[in-house]
């Protein structure tokens, strides 16, 4: 546990535990370095799986007082039990076989060093956490600051630096230990989230929503078609934006597609995918988002949440890979989702403002979505 003193019951929290900052890839992801030949080792050694980003995250939670005003804590890993209930057993007795013997390269894009079992484990065991203490009342609301990632974990393969499906662990959670009847997984990080799709697709019990750039990661995956099948046949939603979208797209977004299609399948839980990999500073995308961005989206699921009557919201870490630019995107989320505020101010926003999309951009893209809401029945919201 971390020493910060722990605040009263009800207020939001942080879950945080310094040892996952300690996980790395043991090689640098091909996704970000294919290190060799001509490319050089990056001076960090650990590839897009990179701890520094949420470092850098919570120093300036420290530093600005933030903190002070969460409870942050830590959690025991999850169990074998509790991961088994998303991924198959010969997969996970591989992973820890893998991890007992210096780690290796777990599957696409997804290498990982010694002792990273344990702590994608205790990562997972974060996930849990928060969504234990917001569906108990101990917390308001809680943001997991999970590393490794989870969204492109599947069921019997890692991909893409991900090794377990964090998100998918703690809904699993909910729903088989805490009563939840129906969860609702919005994941905003610039690729698609396709292995918690992939987890849930045959369900109606939990509604998955991805908005991603277009045809980014993985390769064809993720198209407005995949709406899941048998008895989840419709409780998937993806939305693809096309590349260079910004602050006004995402939120039209939000408005037209995401914020209706979940009044109406009406969740007891909203769990986000909060990945930062869409602003403009990162580089593995190619979107134009800013830290307002952030705050805004948040804010609205946090409207969604309360006009829900249960305010039940849980943010969990995704990707995001700009060590400097990440910690100002999440401080701004946390704040939304928390209702606190400090006196940070993001000094690149007024330059990224600049940059506005083309007119012609902006209607080809409204006209995507508003066909997409049409397809789907849905009203926009207002």
């Amino acid at each position: 546990m971390n020493p910060e003193q722990p605040l009263s019951k009800g207020a939001s929290a942080f879950l945080f535990d310094e040892r996952c900052l300690w996980f790395h890839s043991g090689q640098a992801s091909a996704l970000a370095a294919p290190v060799g030949g001509w490319v050089q080792p990056l001076a960090s050694g650990s590839g897009v799986a990179s701890a520094d980003c949420l470092r850098r995250l919570k120093s300036l939670m420290d530093a600005s007082g933030l903190s002070a005003q969460l409870r942050i804590q830590s959690a025991r890993p999850a169990s074998l039990m509790e991961m088994a209930r998303v991924h198959d057993r010969q997969y996970l007795e591989r992973f820890q076989h893998m991890s007992a013997n210096g780690g290796g390269e777990l599957g696409l894009a997804a290498p990982f060093g010694p002792g990273g079992f344990e702590l994608a484990a205790l990562s997972a065991g974060l996930a849990r956490e928060a969504v234990s203490g917001v569906m108990g009342g101990e917390y308001q609301r809680a943001y997991a600051a999970c590393i490794p990632a989870g969204h492109h974990a599947l069921r019997d393969q890692a991909m893409g630096s991900t090794l377990l499906a964090n998100s998918a662990i703690a809904v699993e959670h909910a729903i088989v230990e805490l009563g939840a009847r129906r969860v609702a997984i919005v994941d905003w990080d610039v690729h698609h989230g396709n292995g918690t799709q992939s987890l849930f697709y045959e369900r109606d019990d939990v509604f998955t929503v991805s908005l991603h750039q277009e045809n980014c990661f993985p390769p064809g995956s993720g198209g407005a078609d995949e709406r899941g099948s048998g008895e989840g046949l419709g409780a998937n939603l993806n939305i693809a934006l096309l590349p260079g979208c910004g602050h006004a797209q995402y939120l039209h977004a939000m408005e037209q597609l995401v914020v209706p299609a979940l009044l109406r399948f009406a969740p007891d839980l909203l769990v986000i995918g909060s990945g930062y990999d869409a602003s403009t500073y990162d580089v593995l995308g190619h979107m134009q988002l800013h830290s307002g961005t952030f705050r805004e989206m948040t804010r609205l699921m946090v409207e969604v949440a309360e006009r829900l009557g249960h305010g039940r919201l849980v943010m969990i870490h995704e990707g995001g890979y700009s060590d400097v630019y990440v910690p100002f995107c999440a401080i701004a989320a946390i704040e939304a989702l928390t209702g606190l505020s400090t006196d940070v101010r993001d000094p690149f926003i007024d330059f990224i403002q600049q940059q506005c999309l083309p007119e012609d951009f902006d209607c080809l893209h409204r006209q995507r979505v508003r066909l997409q809401a049409q397809q789907l029945g849905l009203t926009p919201f207002s």
